[in-house]
């Protein structure tokens, strides 16, 4: 193998999966989550915005979640909501989202939970078992 083959390959293999994990997390669209509700899946929908702290921190941990439970990307679709965008959108006031750095679990037309504001990884761990719970029910 020749050494620009060899270090593409390398590349690609060590890409793939940062890849595959960017593709688990959609940007919200209208019309996105109840398409996905709609076909049966539960939905992690994390109201965000670049600029917040605490959503950067939740961030964080939802994806280390994410990478120490593959069961979560297994079972549920993972969206998220840019704040400064969509905060007068029909989905933020159909869930009544008081604020960015809001994250809910919906399944059917159900909320399984809400966090709002708290960035702890226990907090979010406990929303995300609710979710893995209910995909699995």
């Amino acid at each position: 193998m020749k050494r620009r083959q060899f270090i593409a390959l390398v590349g690609a293999a060590t890409l793939t999966p940062l890849a595959l994990r960017a593709a688990k997390t959609l940007d919200y669209t209208p019309g996105l989550v109840a398409d996905q509700l709609a076909a049966g899946k539960t939905v992690f929908v994390d109201f965000y915005t670049d600029w917040c702290s605490t959503c950067r921190a939740q961030g964080r941990n939802i994806e280390a979640l994410r990478r120490e439970n593959p069961a979560y990307d297994a079972n549920m679709v993972f969206v998220k909501v840019d704040w400064d965008v969509h905060a007068k959108s029909k989905i933020a006031r159909k869930y009544r989202i008081p604020r960015r750095s809001t994250l809910i679990v919906l399944k059917g037309d159900k909320e399984l939970g809400r966090n709002v504001a708290d960035p702890s990884k226990s907090a979010i761990k406990e929303l995300m078992d609710i979710g893995l719970a209910a995909a699995n029910a």
